[in-house]
Order: structure tokens, then sequence, then C-alpha cells
């Protein structure tokens, strides 16, 4: 009676969650919709990476955050493209790539990726900008190849010690039994309170909007990605990021309920050639949410003289 009774919340949680099961999406089921041209797939370590690759000009490689996509970034290429080639991906375990086969989701992995794909597409030097896990790559690839980095842009980035409680979609991936429901068990009202989260005003929050973020995160093995990466620990290195040499502009939404502006502090006082703008109406997201504005100011920041 005692094992049943220790056992009887699982097995509530496992009766209730029976209703909100959805199964994976095939990726050719996703392709027509989130992969029409100009979206491009390169055959790399073992994955077929969606990228696009738009516009003429000096380069900027875009990486977007977890549980997000190269669509995350549609404001910037509108905005940016006439006077940059801009290239943007979907990282291993989201969007339409999906998961990395030997899921393995440490940052350093993800540097290492990041490294190959540049090289297949002879980028030699460019400027990079990530948001949140895309922000901490960032800055952990400028480390490693300071060479081909020209300028970086932060935005909301992950990587630095701070006190915020984790966000709950987070708790749950790395809470036995419910990591595992995770990956069946996905309520699309689970989706749509995260991006409520992330974004200041929820009025920006739309169907299409959950839909998109919805349907993606269904593509076959993303969800156990997203546990994987979640539940991967990560040495702190963030002592390590005053030896970025690259000009670098940090933006934040002054909204962020996942890692507060706070935090931003850290990133300018380690940071040597660092400088940051806020935006008081915007959450974790700020290049989705306010792409106008924020393209704006990666405009400036690119094209000013060092």
């Amino acid at each position: 009676m005692r094992k049943l009774f220790r056992i009887a919340p699982v097995l509530a949680v496992l009766a209730l969650g029976a209703a909100f099961i959805r199964p994976d999406i095939p990726v050719e089921e996703l392709k027509p919709k989130y992969a029409p041209p100009p979206s491009q797939f390169m055959s790399l370590d073992g994955m077929e990476v969606h990228y696009r690759d738009e516009g003429e000009g000096p380069a900027l490689v875009l990486l977007h955050g977890t549980g997000a996509s190269l669509h995350t970034w549609d404001g910037w290429v509108e905005a940016l493209a006439d006077s940059f080639r801009v290239v943007r991906l979907d990282l291993p375990g989201f969007g339409l790539t999906g998961p990395n086969p030997a899921h393995d989701y440490r940052i350093a992995t993800y540097v290492d990726f990041l490294e190959h794909f540049v090289g297949r597409l002879g980028l030699e030097r460019f400027s990079l900008a990530g948001n949140s896990l895309g922000g901490h790559i960032a800055w952990r690839y400028a480390l490693a190849h300071p060479q081909r980095v020209e300028k970086l842009i932060l935005i909301d980035p992950a990587g630095a010690p701070d006190d915020a409680p984790d966000p709950f979609v987070f708790k749950l991936a790395r809470t036995p039994v419910a990591n595992r429901l995770l990956t069946v068990v996905t309520p699309r009202s689970l989706m749509e309170k995260s991006l409520r989260e992330v974004y200041a005003d929820d009025a920006k929050v739309t169907p299409a909007l959950v839909d998109r973020y919805y349907e993606l995160s269904l593509r076959e093995g993303n969800r156990a990605a997203f546990v994987a990466r979640a539940r991967t620990v990560e040495p702190n290195r963030f002592d390590q990021i005053a030896y970025v040499r690259a000009p670098t502009l940090i933006l934040w939404g002054k909204q962020d309920v996942w890692i507060p502006v706070a935090t931003a502090r850290r990133f300018t006082e380690r940071l040597p050639h660092a400088v940051l703008v806020t935006y008081p109406d915007a959450g974790h997201v700020p290049m989705e949410e306010r792409p106008a504005r924020t393209a704006a100011d990666a405009r400036r920041f690119l094209t000013a003289r060092p």
C-alpha cells in the first residue's frame, strides 16, 4: 500500500497527460510550411541543416535561442538584407534541423558545429549575432575563433551566472518522470505560456506565432533534444569572456524575466569593447518583439568605423 501511495501522484500525472499526447511530426510534413525558398539544407555532421543565405554585402551570421528557429530573425533579415549577406540557421536540436545524432548539446559542441557550418559556406570573416542560447554560443565562438569574428552582437545572452529562477518549462525538463512526459505530452498551452513569458507585450503573442513555435517543437526528435539540452551541465567559462576582442553590442529587453537585465551589467563589466542598449518595452527576444528598432541599432553598430 505504501508503494502504491508513493506512485499515485505519478499515475495521476500520467492519466492527465494522456489527454495531451502529441506524436512527433515528420520533418517532410513541416518543410512546405516552414522551408519555402530561400530555405536550403546542408548535409553536415550527420544532420540536414536548415538555413537561409540572403542579401549581399558583409556577412552577418544569426543564431537563435532555445526552442526557437531561424524564423525568429525574419524582421532583421527584412531590415538588413539590403546591405548585408545575412545567414541564419536552425541550430541542432531545434527547428527543421532536428536532433544531433550524437545527442551532444554542450556549448563546445555547438561552437565546433558552427565552425564547420561557416567553413562549408566559405565565410572567413563575419559578424556574429546570437540571442539567449545563441548568444552563449556566439561569445564562446568569438573566444575560440577570434580571427573569424569581426563584430559581435549579444541579445539577452546566456552564459553568465545569475540568480533568476529557472523558467517553468526548463524545470520540467530537468525533473525525473516529468521530463519523459515532456517528450510526448505537449499541450499547446505550455508553448503559449512560455511565449507570454519571453514577450513583454502579450498582444504580440498571436495564434500564428504560437503555431510556429509549437509545430516546430513537434518536429521528430526535437522534444527529446530539448530535454537533453536542458539537462546538460555546462562548466562556468564566464571568466574567460574578458578575452573576447571583437567590438561588442549588447541588446537587452528590460522586461526579460528569463535572464534579467541586471545580468547585462556582468557582460558590460567583463567585455573590454562592449556597448549596451536596453529596450523598456521588450522581453527576452527583443529582435523578434521589436525587430525594426533592434535592427536599426544593429545596423548603426555594424557600419560604424572601429
